[in-house]
């Protein structure tokens, strides 16, 4: 299989692992689908069935669910930003005492759970800000 590497996937998939490991067996990490990056009329049209179907636009990458805490995770790369609709689903599922984090790495991602009550097999490193 001949996959295109891009640095948010990447880190995505070592993140998923990582939580996976670091939480009890009976968490939830979940990644939800929440946008096509096909160009064109035809990728259009698939965004447009699935907003129908309930995707809400800034929705974060991945939702941690574990011993009542409910944690959402909005993974980019080392320069990757944050688009207008990720900033106001964070503000607002904040204001409702959800936690929510933006993750570079495993360590911001096991971070951001020890941040926010998790229970987890492995303590984050703490680095430095630069």
């Amino acid at each position: 299989m001949n996959r295109r590497s891009t640095p948010e996937a990447d880190a995505q998939r070592a993140i998923v692992q990582a939580l996976r490991f670091a939480l009890p067996r009976d968490a939830i990490v979940h990644h939800c689908a929440n946008e096509v990056t096909e160009a064109g009329s035809r990728g259009a049209r698939r965004q447009s069935i699935l907003v129908g179907m309930g995707v809400h636009p800034g929705f974060a990458d991945l939702i941690v669910i574990s011993g009542g805490h409910v944690l959402f995770l909005e993974v980019k790369s080392q320069t990757g930003r944050l688009r207008k609709s990720q900033e106001v689903f964070r503000d607002t599922v904040c204001a409702q005492g959800f936690g929510w984090a933006l993750v570079r790495s495993v360590d911001d991602a096991l971070g951001a759970l020890a941040d926010n009550g998790f229970t987890s097999r492995v303590r984050p490193v703490r680095r430095a800000a630069p």
